[in-house]
């Protein structure tokens, strides 16, 4: 089984929110990988991944970066396979308004899709969405799973219908 996905943070403490990313492709049966490299203290093992990502089988990165949150921004500049940033609430970061300032705000021609703070799974599910454009498999998984998500709201309502107040009038 050959990784579609890489995720990839800077650092092991990132993986309480990085997993999140790996539950739900795990969830859709999209063969990943995860590792921790950094843009800034392993620069060269950066480059050499990152270029190499394609060749591997990689079609998209999901890349979580808290504090100054450089990693999905190099990743970027080195591949042309698609990047989605995870701004992460670090111990180094000012709440991750920094770190998804630094993912939001790359220069022309450098593209990262990025998601909420900490939103690592819908990290996931966008990099399933994207794989799914030319899988059929894998959009059908997500459909489904997006039907599912219809599913509960209705229920949801449903429950709450059921809740009585005096002046409640649905």
């Amino acid at each position: 089984m050959e990784a579609k996905v890489s995720i990839i943070m800077g650092s092991t403490s990132d993986m309480p929110i990085m997993e999140e990313a790996a539950k739900i492709l795990n969830e859709f049966k999209i063969p990943f990988e995860i590792n921790a490299l950094s843009a800034h203290r392993t620069p060269d093992k950066v480059m050499e991944f990152a270029s190499s990502a394609y060749d591997r089988g990689i079609r998209v990165f999901i890349a979580g970066a808290g504090g100054a949150a450089h990693l999905p921004g190099v990743i970027a500049a080195l591949t042309a396979v698609p990047v989605i940033g995870v701004p992460i609430n670090s111990s180094n970061s000012l709440d991750g308004w920094d770190s998804i300032l630094s993912i939001l705000q790359m220069p022309a021609g450098i593209p990262v899709a990025t998601v909420a703070i900490d939103g690592a799974r819908n990290a996931g599910i966008l990099a399933a969405q994207i794989l799914g454009a030319g899988d059929p498999e894998i959009y059908d998984r997500v459909k489904g799973f997006k039907e599912t998500l219809k599913e509960k709201v209705i229920k949801a309502n449903k429950d709450l219908s059921e809740i009585k107040f005096e002046y409640k009038t649905n």
